[in-house]
């Protein structure tokens, strides 16, 4: 597949790194999503081959360590957990019919993003992070830590420049009023000190070594050649790097760029303002503690962006259910069984229709939500005020094999014209009618002038006509046309353009062979 998601990346999914793991939340979790169980599960056969120990009885075992506790006793359990608890949340989310656009990690969680994209197994994605661990530690391990300034990556810099002091650097930039330091322990409390003096706010970061240092350098080459000899497949969806500042791409040496990782720092806020300005308009953290969905706020303050978490506790409660119902009420997850999904498909499986909501969702809602608003309107006076023409529904034919019964007529409307044979069309209509037609059905509906919808006009960009109405619109031109079902692949900010939708009308009309509108024919 393409590295690069297609135009319109709406929902992002980001998966922590140091720090990134709240073992309450993931217990609690458990409970409830048996996802949990099972990647923990996976994740066993290679920790007690490993360390003969059951990561799985270290987090839900009586013990019930928390990340304090693995870093103190066992740090590589903690960067299991992390590893562990970003794709439990990925699965979680996948089983609940949440699909992205894009995956990114922050530092350990590009590891986790790669594994979810289908880069290397999961129980190969342990045996890379525990890698990590173990070189560094055969390296005779680092002296130091990380610690996270309250300062621009600017005016950080300027104060490493004060100390001068090679292995010393910029570990991350989080956004415009955070940056992590990374380096050896004794010369970080001289980097400490001095930001006290310059009211410059620090707090040390829960990670068993430094990250992102050159003091890392001579653990790079044995990691590399470790990770190469594991089974590197293709993506199965794009994966953005903050540390890359790119997309990885089909012919990437993943064993050489992931040894880069030891050195190179995060610009983790340059990522979110990239896929900001890529479309992403829901970023949701798979993984512990919250951290990077406040770091997205942060960034994108002021914007429309909704950042969600996961398995974090806030206010006593477990994130990912207000989250699964911010998801559910956007239309990228599917609704609960019990409820609308048991009334629409009671016979299809969970899983069937958590794929078929992941896709079509949101224009499920939109056309409920049309239909509601135009019956409100039209009892609203006495119904007086006609709504828009029925919406009919255009999404993919249900899972039964069985052909769909004929929609039944709306009362006091003509007959629909047989569609003709596929191609046919009314001797001299073409691109120029059709054109036509869509801009006076766009501009009635928005209420512009039709001399503004001009071939190369950008609806969202230029016109400020939201994704929402468009899929509102698009449903009104797919029923007026007879338009099939959509293919799964179909992404709406392609035909962002009224140009582009009436090629893709035309192009439909042209294959299916569905019916001109009497209006068309003259």
């Amino acid at each position: 597949m393409s590295s690069n998601p297609s135009p319109g990346v709406t929902t992002a999914f980001l998966f922590p790194g140091q720090g990134g793991f709240d073992g309450e939340a993931l217990r609690r979790a458990k409970e409830r999503h048996p996802q949990i169980g099972r990647v923990f599960e996976r994740l066993d056969t290679v920790t007690e081959e490993l360390y003969g120990s059951r990561v799985s009885e270290v987090l839900f075992g009586e013990r019930k360590a928390d990340l304090r506790d693995l870093l103190d006793n066992d740090p590589w359990a903690s960067q299991v957990a992390i590893y562990g608890a970003g794709l439990a949340a990925y699965e979680i989310l996948a089983a609940q019919g949440v699909a992205p656009d894009v995956l990114a990690g922050h530092s350990l969680g590009e590891i986790t993003a790669l594994v979810a994209a289908g880069a290397f197994s999961v129980e190969d994605g342990v045996r890379i992070v525990a890698q990590r661990v173990a070189v560094i530690e055969r390296q005779g391990g680092v002296d130091g830590r990380m610690v996270a300034l309250a300062a621009s990556a600017e005016r950080t810099r300027k104060l490493l420049d004060l100390v001068d002091e090679p292995l010393l650097a910029v570990a991350t930039e989080n956004h415009d009023e955070q940056t992590v330091v990374s380096g050896p322990a004794g010369i970080l409390d001289r980097v400490v000190a001095i930001a006290g003096q310059l009211d410059v706010g620090a707090i040390e970061i829960d990670t068993p070594f430094p990250f992102h240092t050159p003091a890392l350098a001579p653990a790079a080459p044995e990691f590399a050649a470790y990770v190469r000899k594991l089974d590197q497949r293709p993506l199965n969806r794009p994966v953005y790097s903050p540390i890359l500042q790119r997309y990885y791409e089909p012919g990437d040496d993943l064993a050489e760029l992931l040894a880069e990782h030891f050195t190179r720092p995060v610009r983790f806020a340059a990522a979110v303002r990239h896929l900001r300005e890529t479309g992403a308009e829901v970023f949701v953290e798979a993984g512990g503690r919250a951290a990077l969905s406040k770091l997205v706020a942060k960034v994108t303050d002021g914007s429309a962006v909704r950042s969600l978490p996961t398995l974090a506790v806030t206010g006593g409660r477990l994130a990912l259910d207000s989250t699964l119902d911010a998801l559910r009420e956007a239309g990228l997850a599917a609704p609960e069984r019990g409820g609308l999904a048991e009334l629409l498909a009671p016979s299809v499986p969970a899983d069937v229709f958590a794929a078929y909501w992941s896709e079509r969702g949101h224009m499920v809602l939109e056309l409920v939500r049309t239909e509601l608003d135009a019956f409100r309107r039209s009892t609203e006076g006495g119904g007086a005020e006609p709504g828009p023409e029925p919406a009919v529904a255009v999404e993919p034919e249900p899972a039964a094999e069985a052909a769909p019964a004929p929609a039944p007529e709306a009362p006091g409307t003509p007959e629909t014209p047989a569609a003709p044979a596929s191609g046919s069309r009314p001797e001299g209509y073409g691109r120029d009618q059709l054109f036509g037609e869509l801009r006076t059905l766009y501009a009635e509906a928005l209420e512009y002038p039709e001399d503004v919808f001009e071939d190369e006009v950008q609806l969202e960009a230029e016109l400020g006509v939201d994704s929402v109405k468009q899929v509102e619109l698009l449903s009104r031109v797919s029923s007026r046309y007879g338009l099939p079902p959509r293919e799964s692949g179909f992404r709406l900010a392609t035909y962002n353009t009224m140009g582009k939708i009436t090629d893709f009308v035309l192009q439909q009309l042209n294959d299916h062979g569905a019916h001109t509108p009497a209006s068309a024919t003259g």
